[in-house]
């Protein structure tokens, strides 16, 4: 099934995929060819994507996904390589963001926008630490 994953910045995914694992406002859900059509929120968490090659594994934030009997096309804030990130920096953006909602807790636009932070940090770190639990699997 065609797949798309797409964010403000441009495609981060485009090509056939066997299934798609997607975190969901429903669950986490798995689509595979011929699936209902279907219209949800994305939440926060890691978007698999497996090829017929390859697993791939995408942070990615809020957004929404579509998915027909043949297609499957995810909008997402952000969408980041699980291979591409580094753990240590996360953690250092995430404690950054921690800090700053903390700062903010009596601005309402600045909290939202500091949770919102917060929320991508915190997938980012989720989708490194499964493709790591992935990798020591014999």
């Amino acid at each position: 099934m065609h797949t798309e994953l797409i964010t403000s910045e441009g495609s981060a995914f485009s090509g056939d995929a066997v299934s798609v694992t997607i975190p969901s406002g429903m669950g986490e859900i798995t689509v595979l060819k011929n699936h209902i059509p279907l219209l949800s929120t994305v939440e926060p968490g890691t978007v698999i994507i497996r090829t017929t090659e390859q697993e791939l594994l995408f942070a990615v934030s809020r957004g929404v996904v579509q998915v027909g009997p043949k297609n499957v096309r995810i909008l997402s804030d952000i969408a980041d390589r699980a291979e591409s990130l580094e753990e240590k920096a996360i953690e250092l953006a995430k404690k950054r963001a921690e800090e700053l909602r903390e700062a903010r807790r009596n601005d309402a636009e600045g909290f939202v926008e500091a949770t919102a932070t917060l929320e991508r940090e915190l997938a980012r770190l989720a989708s490194v630490r499964r493709l790591r639990s992935r990798r020591r699997r014999p």
